[in-house]
């Protein structure tokens, strides 16, 4: 019997990895001779770097890079096995968890730090990058992460932009006779699952500026700023700027940047982990699947991870069966979706402290596995 786990971090408790091992331990104490594989799973934003890195062979590097408020903060990244892939979080340098709520000022806040790690990386001989932009505290277009890869973003006396979108409204001239010579050879699929254009109501300063601490009078002005940037980035020549194509205001508008100015795809986070890990190789020949997330509810049919592993799964009629953390209302949708059936791992009316506690729900998801399987086992006697 071949079983397959793909489930995402149970966040703030378990990662993927942890997640899968403590499924699997439950399995093998009703098939101890089934041949389980555990394989990473995430969506593109918190805990890719992890779940990919260690799931695929590779190796966490830290490093110390400008942060979000232009103060030092150190910064994890991974390099896969084949040691050309970095996988990012931009959040790890330019996050809004890294921003205490007082300061909370998206005029300020820089994507600099993502562009240092990416020279970093650059430096130890990575030309893939796979980046997660979700969790920003930033909108200053990307021009952050542009000046730390060499581009030349001028105010009209010839000097580097202020950081933070206070920069945009000081930008007069970019240019690129700078900029890092290896980035004509790298190549990034950054994980956007958002539909943002870069402006307008439904653009990054309207829908997320509130939420990075930026008044009605801010939005209106870093939405014009915005405006001219890719108007003067068109202008001089970048093909690939649209200021209207879906993705580009997401993280303040760091997905315009990468689309105008570097060799750049936006794609689904899951479809870019679950390609990147071969999942579907593993799943075409098992005779179940495992998947699942900390909290399965009416949002889980809507792209996140534990869906497009049943969607691979239906594709070969394999069941899928799901853990979680909790269920929520809603989570019926889950079955429409391809998942058989969910099964919440809490045993006990417990805090959520203890709940989230790694030893407690490793213990819950590998005890509620036993059982589960223990019923596969009868129905196949």
């Amino acid at each position: 019997m071949k079983i397959v786990i793909a489930i995402d971090s149970f966040k703030g408790s378990l990662t993927s990895l942890e997640a899968g091992e403590a499924a699997r331990q439950g399995i093998l104490r009703v098939f101890p001779d089934a041949r389980v594989c555990v394989r990473p799973l995430a969506d593109g934003g918190e805990g890719t770097v992890e779940a990919l890195a260690r799931g695929m062979g590779g190796h966490i590097e830290k490093v110390t890079v400008t942060g979000p408020l232009g103060r030092p903060v150190e910064c994890a990244y991974g390099i896969l096995d084949d040691g050309r892939t970095a996988v990012l979080e931009m959040s790890g340098a330019a996050g809004i968890t890294l921003v205490p709520v007082s300061e909370r000022n998206p005029m300020n806040t820089t994507t600099y730090g993502v562009g240092e790690l990416i020279r970093t990386a650059v430096a130890k001989g990575c030309r893939r990058f796979i980046v997660g932009i979700g969790g920003s505290a930033t909108n200053d277009g990307g021009i952050g992460m542009l000046q730390a890869l060499g581009y030349g973003l001028h105010n009209e006396k010839g000097e580097q932009v202020s950081l933070g979108a206070k920069g945009l409204g000081e930008l007069q001239t970019i240019t690129d006779d700078s900029v890092l010579p290896q980035l004509r050879g790298c190549s990034f699929r950054v994980a956007c699952d958002v539909t943002n254009p870069l402006c307008g109501e439904r653009g990054a300063s309207a829908v997320y500026g509130p939420q990075k601490g930026a008044t009605p009078a801010m939005v209106l002005q870093m939405d014009r700023w915005l405006d001219a940037y890719a108007d003067l980035t068109v202008s001089k020549k970048y093909p690939r700027a649209d200021k209207n194509q879906a993705g580009t205001g997401a993280a303040g508008g760091l997905g315009f940047a990468f689309l105008a100015f570097t060799n750049a795809v936006l794609e689904s986070g899951v479809r870019i982990v679950l390609e990147e890990t071969h999942l579907e190789d593993y799943v075409k020949d098992a005779d179940l699947v495992v998947t699942g997330e900390g909290r399965l509810d009416a949002q889980t049919v809507m792209g996140k991870a534990p869906v497009g592993v049943a969607q691979i799964a239906r594709k070969y009629s394999k069941p899928v069966i799901a853990f979680s953390g909790s269920a929520a209302a809603g989570a019926n949708a889950c079955n429409a979706a391809g998942i058989d059936a969910f099964f919440p791992i809490l045993r006990d009316v417990v805090t959520l402290e203890k709940a989230m506690d790694r030893e407690n729900a490793a213990r819950n998801l590998a005890d509620t596995a036993e059982q589960v399987f223990r019923l596969v086992k009868s129905l196949r006697s």
